[in-house]
């Protein structure tokens, strides 16, 4: 079971089970088995359970029976046996016993609507992640990302043919040159600066809606070093150079295929924080703020959401959950 201070789509207790996926007849014996469950997943959305009084939110785990017509179906794991705390805020540890197998099956729109008619019961994994269990919400990423990586993989890189699915979801195969293809995950940095009066400096990004912010970040490039990019990314985007540079932790996060690396740095001895000056492209304002500025603050800005890795470094410097702030609405 992972800490509890790690980031929050980190949490996911599952054993993934990398044994049963070279066997050629899992599929079969998936199917057969009894208790086996499936979770549905349409356009990047997944089904919900349906909720009654006083309910959790949960993923909806069908039986392999009860879902036909999927476009792919991956293999997730195997779940773990774990405590009701451990289980996160949304969900019970025992709805599924240790051990059940899981997938996750892709459908089309015809298909999703004859398993689930109700548009409120698929969900993005921004909307469920808060509120589901770090179980479910584990679950949700790993099928997201296996998915994505599906989505944009149907050709080989190298000749341009056509693939097939193996290895139950965790490979494709050239069917011109017989080699095999691995889902990719690209690494990106995202960064908490302070500097010397402990002050934090959060990025209002050229994407986003205005007072919109968040941590600096930005994808690690071929041949670069964890801290190189760290280092980087903040001097391309703020204009500042840091130093003392420490690895806090990490999450995926599937939006499409990154995993978050996140790091503390501090702006280096005699350089002034007031010369921080937003690139113009990537980032439009910069601002420091003290944690009571930042409380202050938090009814005209919108800060990052809370199963963000963004979120956790923000915690962890501000030394509690950050004031509620005004709802992201840009995706």
């Amino acid at each position: 079971m992972r800490e509890p201070t790690a980031p929050p789509l980190a949490r996911a207790a599952l054993d993934r089970d990398g044994a049963a996926r070279a066997d050629d007849r899992f599929p079969a014996h998936f199917d057969a088995d009894p208790a086996a469950r499936v979770i549905a997943l349409h356009r990047g959305r997944v089904l919900l359970a349906e909720r009654v009084e006083g309910s959790a939110p949960t993923l909806e785990f069908l039986h392999p029976s009860a879902v036909l017509g999927e476009r792919l179906r991956l293999y997730l794991g195997r779940t773990l046996a774990v405590d009701a705390r451990a289980a996160g805020a949304g969900g019970a540890a025992d709805d599924l016993p240790a051990g059940t197998p899981v997938e996750v099956r892709v459908f089309d729109a015809d298909a999703a609507a004859l398993i689930e008619p109700e548009a409120a019961r698929w969900a993005g994994l921004r909307a469920a992640a808060p509120v589901l269990g770090d179980r479910d919400a584990g679950l949700f990423t790993e099928a997201l990302a296996l998915a994505n990586w599906h989505e944009a993989a149907p050709f080989c890189p190298r000749c341009g043919s056509t693939t097939t699915v193996v290895q139950a979801g965790w490979a494709r195969r050239c069917d011109r040159e017989d080699n095999l293809l691995f889902p990719r995950t690209d690494p990106a940095v995202i960064v908490l600066v302070t500097d010397d009066d402990d002050r934090v400096l959060l990025g209002s990004n050229a994407l986003w809606e205005q007072h919109r912010f968040s941590l600096l970040a930005g994808f690690v490039e071929p041949g670069e070093s964890l801290e190189a990019a760290v280092v980087r990314e903040v001097g391309e985007e703020a204009g500042v150079h840091v130093d003392r540079v420490e690895y806090g932790g990490s999450q995926p996060w599937p939006l499409p295929a990154s995993l978050m690396l996140g790091f503390t740095a501090r702006v280096v001895d005699g350089a002034a924080p007031s010369s921080a000056a937003p690139d113009g492209v990537e980032i439009l304002e910069l601002r420091w703020f003290t944690r009571a500025e930042l409380a202050a603050a938090a009814e005209e800005i919108s800060l990052p959401g809370g199963t963000s890795i963004a979120s956790w470094l923000l915690e962890r410097w501000y030394g509690g959950p950050i004031p509620e702030s005004r709802p992201w609405t840009a995706t």
